[in-house]
Order: structure tokens, then sequence, then C-alpha cells
């Protein structure tokens, strides 16, 4: 009998062990937090035509600024300054500097273009293009009339989109500004857009580049003998 009560007792044990076990609810797995300040999946840049661009390459393109005032060649130096000139020319196919303004005339000395904050229309993808820098390359070129540079504040290395040309020869720019490229045609487009009337540096009627386009580089012509 008490054999038979200790193994009774024992099923009931088991009985109500499994019951339990069977209604307990089993733990909600808990989520993690959300970071407040959570980084996008991919923070890459994208990739430009150029990207990876020889510099052979680049030297057999052009570039063509259309402006309200006539058009403008560009030859381009990346022998020099390969980084200004890959950065220029990826602006250009993007359609960066189309309906940009001339923003800086300074008389007797520069013209200035390619701030995106006079740009027509901003999208918020070239928006994000503007804020990134290049290093700094001056090189043998000199900053003579005619020659194309990228404009930058007064810290080194925070070259964006802007650049100058220059109308008249400007030796104490060597060696702290890149010069890229030099106008092959279109010199009379710049000087009319920088004797235009001004105040405080500024154009009173901004003078568009209405579109930029990259174009094979003409053959040099060859001086007679």
């Amino acid at each position: 009998m008490i054999r038979f009560t200790f193994v009774f007792a024992l099923y009931l044990a088991c009985v109500v062990t499994t019951i339990a076990q069977e209604t307990t609810p089993a733990p909600r797995p808990v989520a993690e937090p959300k970071k407040a300040n959570q980084r996008p999946a991919n923070t890459a840049s994208a990739a430009e035509p150029f990207d990876g661009a020889t510099a052979k390459a680049m030297a057999e393109k052009c570039v063509k600024l259309e402006t309200e005032a006539g058009e403008v060649e560009i030859e381009l130096l990346p022998e020099a300054a390969p980084e200004a000139v890959r950065n220029f020319l990826n602006l250009v196919a993007i359609s960066f500097y189309d309906t940009t303004a001339f923003s800086r005339v300074v008389k007797s000395f520069v013209v200035q273009g390619g701030n995106l904050a006079t740009r027509q229309t901003r999208p918020p993808e070239l928006t994000l293009r503007a804020q990134r820098t290049i290093p700094d390359e001056p090189s043998y070129v000199k900053h003579v009339r005619g020659i194309v540079s990228m404009a930058r504040p007064d810290a080194p290395n925070s070259v964006t989109t802007n650049f100058f040309i220059l109308v008249s020869d400007s030796p104490h720019l060597d060696g702290t500004f890149t010069a890229f490229g030099r106008v092959t045609r279109g010199m009379e487009t710049v000087d009319a857009i920088n004797s235009a009337p001004t105040e405080n540096e500024k154009p009173l009627k901004p003078v568009r580049l209405t579109r930029a386009l990259i174009i094979p580089c003409a053959p040099v012509e060859k001086l007679p003998n």
C-alpha cells in the first residue's frame, strides 16, 4: 500500500509539472532599441563617368561652355592637375554646371562660376555632390590670361565646384591655386562677362552658363613654315 501511494504521488507530481510547463508563456524576444541617428545603408559616393580615367584619356577631352554672352572652349591639363580635371569633367558630365551663373566678377582679373546656389534648380543629389572636396594641385602651370583654375576658400584642400577664368596675368596665385585648363576659343566672351557692370564684385545682371558640354579637342593647327 505504501509502495502504491508513493508511485501515485510521483505520477501526480509529473502531471502537475507537465501542465505548468504547457501553460507558462514563453518569454517574448526583446527588440533592439533603434539608434537616434542611424546611418543610411549605403553612404558610398556614386560612380561618375571619369572615375579611374587616365591622364591621356582626359587630355583628349575639351569642354565647351555655352553662355548667354557666347561660347568658351577649354583645353584641359590633366598632366598638371589630374584630380581637378577629373572633378571638372565629372561635374560637366552630370550637368552640374548647367544653368549656373558667373556670380563673381573682378574687373581686369577674373570671372568666377560654378556655384550651385546660382543654379536654376538644385536637385538633392547635386547638393550632396557639391560638398565633395579635392586636394589642391599647384603645379608648373602659371596663372596667366586665359588660364582656368579652381576657386576655394582660404582653407587649403577645400576645392569643390567653383572655378575661375583669368583675364590678366596673376602670378600671385601661382603655387597656391590649381590651374587645370586654358581657354582655346572664346576669350572675347570672357572679356564681355568681365566688363559687365558690377557692385562689390557681384554682377548686376549675372551671365548664365546655359550648358556645359564635353567635346573632342580640335586638332592643333600647325603654323606655316
